[in-house]
């Protein structure tokens, strides 16, 4: 008896449990009211630190998105560009194959882009040269991304740290072919590709050069969902993703896994790169991913791998960085106070997926007996 209640009396004040399984709604109603939250503690940090009206802000960030048209269809060129690149990263994490190096393989798949427009542009006719781009940046991402791939099935190296360090060499691979092709020569900028002939852009559609793109990244996304929910492939990296070992039970050859999913993986940052490159910017420089590649990552993830939640989640961080970037302009503003703000809303966001994913239990009140009423049943339980 003093044993037990001595081991209670140490039971910490509460447990962390793993929920079984959350409705649709109770979890988007823990998402909605996170971001509520984030919203008060940053109209408290707003008025405390420049004394602003929150509620301006908050104008000015949406404004600042969707104040014009222009604006419109550049937030949902990011969105595209974001989603595209969230969209190769998944079945790489789903598989449990870190893959950091998504940066380096769209910044190879628009250099390789860069070089069919560059060499081959104003010499090919558009039925050869469309051809030739897509051909060379899918292949250029896809043996990027096999490079790690094929040494994690061989010899089971670090994926996280080799496909990092990938990223840095593609940066000076394209920074070398930035000052071999610099216009004008010497400066260490490609510039603006075969300006004069549009040799190589991809067509624009009603006079709108982003369109394409989007549709582009519209049906990478319903062929992504569909790859990942219902066929065999997407099947078996699941299966890779929860156990190796169950797999290689079941007779799912792991290796052979690895290298497919990351060749898809790659493929479609190299996709994102011809259309950065061709569709978008009409050029290639170092920092043509903008970062892509990492906060993919975090898309991903909160959208816990599904392609149609992705497209909420990538528009969620296109809409705050293009909202920071207004905020900063119109109330003379640092970068560093906009991404404040943006870091808090992001902090509660992905807060919000511990409470969907686990719950609270605190200890239960011990109830203890007197002694006498302890004495009276048992003299009772005798008789």
């Amino acid at each position: 008896m003093s044993n037990n209640t001595g081991k209670k009396a140490h039971e910490p004040l509460f447990h962390i449990i793993k929920r079984n399984g959350l409705p649709f709604w109770k979890s988007w109603l823990i998402r909605i009211l996170s971001v509520i939250a984030a919203l008060i503690v940053c109209g408290i940090v707003i008025v405390f630190v420049t004394g602003e009206n929150p509620l301006e802000m908050y104008k000015t960030m949406f404004e600042g998105a969707f104040g014009t048209e222009r604006r419109r269809w550049g937030l949902m060129q990011d969105l595209a560009m974001l989603l595209c690149v969230s969209l190769a990263v998944t079945p790489a994490f789903k598989m449990k194959f870190w893959n950091i190096g998504a940066e380096g393989q769209v910044l190879i798949g628009g250099l390789a882009t860069a070089a069919c427009m560059i060499l081959f542009g104003e010499k090919l006719s558009p039925y050869i040269l469309y051809p030739l781009m897509i051909c060379s940046s899918i292949i250029a991402g896809a043996v990027w991304a096999v490079i790690p791939a094929f040494f994690k099935a061989k010899w089971n190296t670090n994926e996280t740290l080799f496909t990092l360090m990938m990223n840095y060499i593609a940066i000076q691979i394209l920074s070398y072919f930035s000052y071999i092709w610099s216009n004008p020569k010497g400066s260490g900028k490609i510039g603006i590709i075969n300006a004069s002939s549009s040799a190589g852009w991809l067509p624009y559609i009603g006079n709108n050069k982003y369109l394409f793109n989007i549709l582009i990244v519209l049906a990478l996304t319903i062929f992504m969902y569909i790859y990942l929910k219902y066929s065999k492939h997407g099947y078996e990296l699941s299966v890779v993703g929860e156990s190796e070992n169950t797999a290689r039970y079941i007779g799912i050859n792991v290796k052979k896994v690895i290298i497919r999913t990351m060749l898809l993986s790659g493929a479609i940052c190299g996709i994102a790169g011809l259309l950065l490159v061709a569709g978008a910017n009409h050029t290639v420089s170092s920092n043509a991913a903008d970062g892509r590649g990492f906060t993919a990552i975090m898309v991903s993830w909160l959208a816990k791998f599904n392609p149609i939640y992705m497209i909420l989640t990538s528009l969620l961080l296109v809409f705050l960085d293009k909202g920071a970037t207004e905020i900063s302009t119109t109330f003379s503003l640092n970068d560093s106070f906009s991404e404040i703000i943006t870091g808090i809303i992001i902090f509660f966001i992905i807060g919000s997926e511990f409470f969907i994913n686990y719950k609270i239990k605190f200890r239960e009140k011990e109830v203890i007996t007197k002694p006498e009423t302890q004495k009276t049943v048992k003299e009772g339980n005798e008789r």
